[in-house]
């Protein structure tokens, strides 16, 4: 890619790629700018995620975003909010389906991350929860990081005090995990 001309890579999320809870800087989104100044200069990264946001919010706001920042790549890491709410996955598949198709329609390739659910959810919704990304990967033709947080959410000592939100320590572990799925697709 010629690095004369700036791509944006936007990164659409909730609280796991805001940088909930710590300095917005040691965040894993921040880290990886660090880390494409150097890997792949030009690209420019766009954080629009948003604590709390859900994907239906998210293709509220998906539209705009995608017209007024026409990303070559789009990072996908919504649904856990949906998750911790118990809402029906039909609707949420729906959302991020939507989601994906209109970042290929506008010419982005997509990387969706997926989480996972607590344990108290119960065995039968958090494997529909897992299983909805991996469907929504093969079905929509995208890049699945299966789990953000690998080596991250089994570690307590890498998480915050709410046992959700990962700390400070976990975002090289984060990054390194959406590294092994964005790496690929930054010179297609």
């Amino acid at each position: 890619m010629s690095h004369a001309t700036t791509q944006n890579l936007l990164i659409f999320g909730d609280s796991l790629s805001a940088a909930y809870g710590i300095p917005r800087e040691s965040g894993w989104v921040t880290l990886l700018q660090h880390r494409l100044q150097t890997a792949a200069p030009g690209y420019r990264v766009l954080n629009l995620s948003l604590s709390g946001e859900t994907t239906q919010g998210g293709l509220y706001r998906f539209p705009q975003a995608i017209q007024r920042y026409q990303p070559k790549l789009v990072v996908l890491e919504l649904g856990a909010n949906d998750g911790l709410r118990g809402f029906d996955l039909t609707q949420t598949t729906a959302n991020l389906r939507q989601m994906i198709r209109l970042a290929h329609q506008a010419g982005a390739r997509v990387l969706l991350l997926g989480v996972r659910l607590p344990g108290n959810y119960g065995p039968v919704y958090q494997t529909a929860f897992r299983q909805m990304y991996a469907d929504l990967a093969q079905q929509e033709a995208v890049t699945l990081v299966p789990l953000l947080l690998t080596g991250v959410a089994e570690s307590p000592d890498l998480m915050q005090a709410d046992g959700i939100h990962p700390d400070t320590a976990a975002q090289p572990l984060m990054l390194q995990n959406v590294w092994a799925g964005l790496a690929p697709l930054l010179d297609r």
